[in-house]
């Protein structure tokens, strides 16, 4: 299949198959006759994986390090799950963050009563952040 059709297949950005190709997660395709790049099943494949993983929130190096242990299968499969457990280590974090984030914009938000911008308890809350309830 042609580019495009690859695109329209996986849902991804022609630029995006490319800059994947570039640095090396996709295969550099085949070529026909007339010089048009040609992808395979395993391409789509591949770029599925790469797609779902990004979509996870997977780094371009970790995608790379998971797409090695695909490629030998007989490989042991505990790196891959400490790449994960890593990520999901981080994400927890990240959800803790914006749990904070979301209770004290909560609080500063049930504050405000209306009226005038020189009496706003939200302007005087986010200009003193000795009013934070949390460490963000």
């Amino acid at each position: 299949m042609k580019i495009g059709e690859l695109s329209r297949a996986t849902g991804t950005n022609i630029e995006t198959i490319r800059y994947y190709e570039r640095i090396g997660l996709l295969p550099e395709p085949g070529r026909t006759a007339a010089n048009y790049r040609s992808y395979g099943d395993a391409h789509r494949a591949r770029l599925v994986f790469v797609r779902h993983s990004r979509d996870l929130g997977f780094t371009i190096e970790e995608i790379r390090s998971l797409l090695d242990l695909s490629d030998d299968p007989a490989r042991d499969c505990h790196e891959a799950d400490r790449i994960a457990s890593a990520h999901l280590e981080q994400v927890e974090g990240k959800i803790a963050q914006l749990t904070a984030l979301r209770d004290e914009l909560t609080r500063i938000v049930g504050r405000c009563r209306g009226g005038l911008a020189g009496d706003c308890r939200v302007i005087e809350a986010l200009g003193d952040h000795g009013q934070c309830q949390s460490a963000h």
